[in-house]
This record gives C-alpha cells, sequence and structure tokens, in this order.
C-alpha cells in the first residue's frame, strides 16, 4: 500500500478572547468564499513516553472526521513548512501502521509508541481565491479540546487561526498576515496544536541567540544543529526523497569536521569513538552520494553528445551498469539505518551535545579564539595545494589534490560554523575556501568517471561491442582535468585569499 505526501505550508495565529478575525474580502487580488465549510475533526497523537518526536517537530497522528481522514505523519520541512505523509485509517486504532513507525525509527529507536493526547477540534474553513476562482489558500478557524493521556490526564481549550497555501505563493500568507496583525492577530508561540496540549517545545528552538558567545557555545550549538539535521533528513533517506542522502552526508561530515578541528575545544579524546562512527555512517551515505552525482554527470554529458558520435548501447550499458550498483547502495543505507550500531550513534550524539566534554580552552571568547583555528585550517590547505603542485600530472598529483579537496572543504565548515561570531570576515573565508572546494572537486570527479568509464569500455569491447564512445567521453573528462591543473596557480591565489579575509 503505497504512501502518499504532501507539502503544508501554513502560519498560525492565536485568538484571544474578545478578538475577532478581520475581513479579508477587501484585499487586492483575493475573493473569500462567502459559504464556510465546518468539520468536526478528532485525532489522536502518538510518540514515545519521553516525547520524543514531538521535541523534534515530528507529529504522528491517527484523524477522524473531515476530508482527509486516516493517519498523519508530518515532518520538519523548512520555515511554516512540513510534509504530510498520509496512510489510510485502517482498523486499528491503538497500533501504528509498520510503515509510518519505520519513518520514524531514528527518533524512537526501539521505543513504543503509543497515545499521548487527544485534540478535538471544530473547523470553520473559508477559500481565499483569485480573481480567477482559482484557490490561493485557506482561512480555517478552529475551537480546539486537547486531552493529554497517560497515567495523569490535563484538559485544555482555545481558539486558533491557520492560514495554508493550496495554490499561492508565500505572497498571499504575508498580505493575509499583514491584515491579522492590524487586528491585534499574533503568531501562535506552538509549533502545533500538539505542542500546546503537550506543552512541549521543539529541541531546535531552546534558547535565544548567544551575544559574545565563548568559543565552546558556539562549537556545541553548530554539533546540535547538525545531530537535528541528520534526524530530520532520515525519514526523507528512508522515502528515496531526492537530495536526502547527499543532505543528511553532509551534517554527518560537518559533526565529524567540526569534532576534529575543534578538537582543543571538545576533547578529542572523549570524542575520538563518535567521529570513527560518523566517518562509517558518512562512508555508506557517500556510496549512494557518488554513484548518484555519477550516474548524473554520465547521462548528461551523453546526451549532449552529437548522434553520430554515440556508437553502440552507451546509455544502456551507463544505466544497467550504475543502476545495479545504486541499488546495492541503496540497500546498503537501508541496512545502516536500521541497525543497532547506526542508533548506538546516534544515542552517543544525543548524549554529546546534552553533556559535551569542553576543555578549558572552550571558555574562551569565539571572536578571539575563532581566527587563529581558521588560520591553520588555511595554512593546511596551502600546504596541500603546494604539494600537489610540485608533483607531475599522474595519479599521485590526483591523490594530493584530493587531500587538499578535502581540507578545503574542512576548512569552509569551519568558516561557516565561526560566522555567528566574525561575521563578514568568516563568511568570506567559507567562500574562498568553498570556491576551492568546488574547483578541485571537479578533478576528483574526472578520476572517478575515468575509471568508471574505462571498466564500461572494456566490457563493450568484450561484448562485441565499439568501444568509441567511451574513449571520447573517456578522452572529455582528461581535458577536464587538465584544464583544473593547469588552474593551480589560481586555486593557490584563493587560498591565499582567504587567509586575508580574516585580517
Amino acid at each position: 500500500m503505497a504512501q502518499t505526501a504532501v507539502r503544508e505550508i501554513e502560519r498560525k495565529y492565536e485568538l484571544p478572547e474578545g478578538v475577532s478575525i478581520p475581513s479579508l474580502d477587501d484585499l487586492p487580488g483575493i475573493a473569500v468564499d462567502r459559504a464556510a465549510d465546518v468539520f468536526e475533526l478528532e485525532a489522536v497523537y502518538f510518540d514515545t513516553t519521553d516525547l520524543r518526536l514531538a521535541t523534534h517537530r515530528v507529529t504522528l497522528r491517527r484523524r477522524t472526521g473531515g476530508e482527509d481522514a486516516g493517519w498523519h505523519l508530518k515532518l520538519p520541512a523548512g520555515p511554516d513548512g512540513r510534509d504530510e505523509i498520509h496512510w489510510p485509517l485502517g482498523r486499528a486504532s491503538r497500533t501504528v501502521p509498520a510503515e509510518l513507525a519505520a519513518l520514524v525509527a531514528a527518533y524512537t529507536r526501539g521505543r513504543t509508541l503509543e497515545p499521548v493526547a487527544r485534540i478535538r477540534t471544530t473547523r470553520t474553513r473559508r477559500r481565499l481565491r483569485d480573481t480567477g476562482g482559482s484557490v490561493l489558500a485557506e482561512v480555517v478557524a478552529d475551537e480546539v479540546a486537547g486531552q493529554t493521556l497517560g497515567a495523569e490526564s490535563t484538559l485544555s481549550s482555545w481558539s486558533e487561526l491557520e492560514v495554508e497555501l493550496a495554490g499561492g505563493s508565500r505572497e498571499v500568507l504575508d498580505t493575509v498576515e499583514a491584515r491579522l496583525r492590524s487586528a491585534g492577530v499574533r503568531r501562535s508561540p506552538s509549533a502545533s496544536k500538539l505542542a500546546r496540549v503537550l506543552g512541549t517545545q521543539p529541541a531546535a528552538d531552546q534558547g535565544a541567540p548567544r551575544r559574545r558567545p565563548t568559543v565552546g557555545q558556539l562549537v556545541v550549538d553548530h554539533l546540535r544543529e547538525q545531530v537535528w539535521t541528520m534526524l530530520e533528513y532520515d525519514p526523507r533517506v528512508r522515502r528515496d526523497e531526492p537530495d536526502a542522502v547527499h543532505k543528511m552526508r553532509v551534517a554527518t561530515r560537518r559533526l565529524r569536521s567540526a569534532l576534529q578541528t575543534f578538537g582543543a575545544v571538545v576533547d578529542r579524546s572523549a570524542t575520538r569513538p563518535v567521529t570513527d562512527e560518523l566517518k562509517w555512517l558518512a562512508g555508506v551515505l557517500g556510496e549512494a552520494r557518488d554513484l548518484e552525482v555519477l550516474r548524473a554527470s554520465l547521462d548528461e554529458k551523453i546526451a549532449a553528445t552529437a548522434d553520430e558520435l554515440v556508437v553502440g548501447p552507451v546509455q544502456a550499458r551507463v544505466t544497467g551498469h550504475l543502476a545495479h550498483q545504486q541499488g546495492e547502495a541503496r540497500e546498503h543505507v537501508l541496512a545502516a539505518l536500521n541497525g543497532k550500531r547506526y542508533f548506538a550513534l546516534l544515542d552517543a550524539l544525543d548524549a554529546l551535545v546534552e553533556d559535551p566534554p569542553l576543555t578549558r580552552k572552550a571558555r574562551g571568547r569565539a571572536a578571539r579564539a575563532l581566527p587563529r583555528t581558521l588560520r591553520r585550517g588555511q595554512r593546511r590547505v596551502a600546504r596541500r595545494v603546494d604539494a600537489a603542485a610540485a608533483l607531475p600530472s599522474g595519479e599521485q598529483r590526483d591523490v594530493e589534490l584530493h587531500e587538499a579537496r578535502k581540507a578545503a572543504k574542512r576548512a569552509r565548515y569551519a568558516g561557516e560554523l565561526a560566522r555567528p561570531a566574525l561575521g563578514k570576515a568568516a563568511k568570506r573565508y567559507a567562500t574562498a575556501m568553498e570556491d576551492v572546494q568546488e574547483e578541485l572537486g571537479a578533478h576528483q570527479d574526472s578520476v572517478v568517471a575515468r575509471q568508471v568509464l574505462r571498466e564500461l569500455g572494456m566490457q563493450a569491447h568484450l561484448a562485441g561491442e565499439n568501444g568509441f564512445t567511451f574513449g571520447l567521453l573517456h578522452r572529455g573528462e582528461q581535458a577536464a582535468a587538465d584544464a583544473v591543473e593547469a588552474r593551480i596557480p589560481v586555486v593557490r591565489k584563493a587560498v591565499r585569499a582567504a587567509g586575508r579575509a580574516l585580517r
């Protein structure tokens, strides 16, 4: 049975007692339906006893009534947005469908999902339309009664307003919000009805931005953000959503890089087991991501090759070879995400950000300590690029350029971490390092592509096919690598520019 998913972009407002919904009829380009739809909704929400879903802005409910009765899993999707995954209602009312439970495994980690709240809502809905009659958004006024479930039960009730896009742009939300604010209607401080009933606050929203942070505070805040991102993309990787593996892999690499770069701040001897496991996870995700990038690149280059130069079943051979490898890589990813080793890593990361092993150096002001760290990263990149420049073209230079790329990426991540304390200087530094990383990344991509193209050309030859096109593509990749190597002096200047950005 297939899941269905929709992107929900909405804003939620409080309706204080004595404040009424202002008229929206005279908003430019917007017409309000005169007739309203009224629904009686009831939803039972499921979570672990320690509310692991709610604290990460994830909600899982079984709703009856209205037009979308069924199981709903809501996952964070940027400002004002959540992805809502629907599953049929079914007959079981207290057992979460296994398919949905699997999507939140990174949060639950073997803990039981059970009812934690019941919310009843009387909903009055009106649609906002453009001048042609198309629906732009829906405005719903809710009378809500909530009840916590468990050993003790508390009751609460309130009124609120939701404005959800249904075809319009975010400018529609801005226009409606301006009118609501003029009438004294303000955004709800609670992320959801469930958060209000349970009294939870999303972990990512806890605490105000720090003024003049210590280097320890800045590093731990960064680590916490990357752990949050890993968890956010875990269910998306399980659903095989585009770019999800890449985003989760980047968060994993940022974590490892921060722990290595700031080992004098967060005790390196205590975090080494975690960085080892992050390296393992990044490798599993990287296998899938690298194949994804390679396949897209080769597909694009074959499509751009003149028809008369594509000799034989070139595209079919590329697709067959890489699709098989991609399938195996995805199986490896899912096996890892469902394994005890991964859950143990997540537990270790939770413990790390809750009780970080900070050193005395963590007490230093970030604005003073970070420039020294960034300069060390810049010098490390410079040494790697200089070493590559001193070598002739060939395998050893390829290795050195790849190491330089990894050093540039690590330096870039450190620069991005430093932005809250160093501002524009850190931004310039990170941008310069990103340019170096991308330049050298193009070289490494060509190294990998040439290896695959040579293998495919040999397979085509042994199968009695003409390997001309694979040789042609191989030569194109070699030319791309040669062009990067010819720009090594430019890369060296970019690395020096990154150092000057910190002055």
